[in-house]
This record gives C-alpha cells, structure tokens and sequence, in this order.
C-alpha cells in the first residue's frame, strides 16, 4: 500500500481571510525537522544576513554532515566549518569580506573535510531559477572559457541546442531539503517584508522562490495589519514559508542593511580566534555550544544595550 507523505508547510496551499494559520514558532520547534546530512540553503550576501542565529542553534544541537548551498557566504559557513559540520558547499564566495579570508572554512578545505563545488554568479542565479521554476536544469553560455565546468561535470554539462543546434552548458538546478533565510520584519502567517531603503546585491528571494522547505528568521514580528498597508514590500509571501522566528539581532556578528551594522570588534576577536582549531573550538563553545538560547547569546555580548549600539538611524516603516 501506497504510504501518504504530507506536504511540508511551505507547498500548503495559501489562505486567506479569518482562516490564516500562524506560523510563528520558537527557533528550536522550527529548526527541529533538520537532521544531520540534509543539504540547505543559506541566504544572506556577504555581511547583510546571514541567518547566523539559525547557525549557532544548529552547531549546539550537533546537527552535521550538511551540504550547503549559498550565495556569497561569510560567518554562516565559516561557523559551521569551524564546528566541523559541512561536508559540501556549493556557491559563489566563501570569505569574510573586508575581514579577510574565512579561517575555518578555508582549514577544513585545505584539509580535505570539505568538498567544494564552485560556480560564477550567472551560474548560481540559472541554477537558483532553475529549481524555482521545478526545472532540472538551465543553460548558460558563461562558463566557457573557464575551468568551473571541467572540474563540476555532474552538475555542469555541455550539449547541442536541438533548436539551434548551439552549443551550450546545462546546469543543475539549486534544491536542498531545507532553506533558512534571515529578513526584516513579518508577520505571524509568514510573509515577509523588506524596507524602502535597502541593499539588493543577494539572491534571497530567489532562494525562497526555489525552497522545498523555507524557515525565515526576522529582526522583527509585526501585526499582519503593518503588512497588508504595504503589501508591494513584501519579497517573501507567506504561503513559501513553513516557519517564522523573530530573532531580533539574529544576523550578529554580521549586519541587517538598515537596522545595524556588523560587529567590528567581535568580528575581529572571532577572527584572531579562528586562527587555529583550539581558539576556533572555544569561541563555538561560549557562544554557540553553552549559549543556553539566542537571548543568552546577547547576554554574552553585553545584553541588548550592547547590540543596539550597532543600529543605525532610519526611518521605520513598519510603525
């Protein structure tokens, strides 16, 4: 007999009126479903979120063996390497921006821990399209010429057009069990808005757009009333998502573009640490391993009068 699989959250169909469901949930109930060896896609580009709180829950809770498929990843992946919990990363960047390189993540791929498969930006943007349009695959034309698709022939192939009889590159689509995103502000039925004034170099909703199963985490929940008065903010709607989190200061040590910059001080310590295992080790320790919960996390930092020191002035749009 046939067995019957529900539908994770994020596929239900959406409702509308009285009859919305909230998706709100603790960081522990909405991560729970991750198990060692899932692949997952992180969002963030460089220092403007990283869903770094999901993060630190993940290397407490022993979750490893992960496959990781990113945009331009910064302290995500350089703490999940440094707990030793990434077995394959698939994106464009791996790095610390302007705090150099990624310590721990580049050890473990110089160690051989790590397996990498590398893609130009045009390519992760076909392959992120890919998946979200339910393709398994689409073509480029810009990775010839370079050694990302000598080096990937599983997940990049070259092929005749049968229209046009061009030759092209076919690359595979971007699905992962699971996509954890970092945002703004939202509601309890999971739609999520972005601000007026905001950076746009990230691939964020896309990724939600090609999830299988979307957690978002926001600085802020807001009622859905704030929501529907601006319903063209909204990136993410919320019949993509299977949970929301409001997290607030859930990208730290990194920054949320509008709200607060990146923790320059604590990026440099984490940095000075990371350089080798043991230091890498005792920072997972204090702040990811005993840290009982994200509210302990920003006890460590010095409690939120702390943290707001990082926020910058803007104008709230979600008053």
């Amino acid at each position: 007999m046939a067995r019957e699989i529900p539908l994770p959250l994020s596929r239900a169909p959406s409702l509308s009126g009285n009859n919305m469901k909230s998706k709100l949930f603790s960081l522990d109930d909405a991560l729970a479903p991750i198990r060692s060896g899932s692949s997952i896609s992180l969002g963030g580009s460089l220092l403007r979120r990283p869903p770094n709180a999901a993060v630190r829950w993940l290397i407490k809770n022993n979750v490893r063996d992960l496959t990781l498929l990113t945009w331009a990843a910064t302290t995500a992946i350089d703490l999940l390497a440094a707990a030793g919990a990434v077995k394959r990363y698939e994106g464009i960047y791996a790095g610390l921006f302007n705090f150099g390189l990624a310590p721990n993540f580049r050890r473990r791929v110089q160690e051989g821990a790590i397996e990498v498969r590398d893609f130009s930006e045009t390519a992760m943007v076909a392959r992120l399209r890919a998946a979200s349009q339910g393709l398994p695959s689409l073509p480029i034309k810009t990775l010839f010429g370079s050694d990302i698709a000598l080096k990937n022939p599983e997940q990049i192939k070259e092929y005749a057009c049968p229209i046009s009889g061009e030759q092209l590159l076919a690359v595979a689509a971007a699905r992962s069990d699971f996509t954890i995103l970092h945002g703004y502000v939202g509601d309890e039925f999971g739609n999520v808005q972005w601000p007026l004034v905001r950076d746009s170099d990230d691939v964020d909703q896309m990724m939600a757009a090609a999830s299988s199963r979307l957690i978002v985490t926001v600085e802020k929940i807001v009622p859905h009333e704030v929501i529907s008065r601006r319903p063209a903010l909204t990136y993410i709607p919320g019949q993509m998502v299977e949970a929301i989190v409001e997290i607030p200061y859930g990208a730290h040590p990194a920054a949320v573009d509008g709200f607060y910059d990146e923790d320059q001080a604590h990026l440099e310590a984490y940095v000075e640490a990371s350089q080798t295992d043991q230091g890498a080790s005792a920072y997972l320790d204090r702040y990811a391993r005993q840290a009982l919960d994200h509210s302990d996390y920003l006890r460590l930092l010095g409690g939120l009068a702390a943290v707001e020191k990082l926020t910058v002035e803007r104008e709230d749009t979600w008053q």
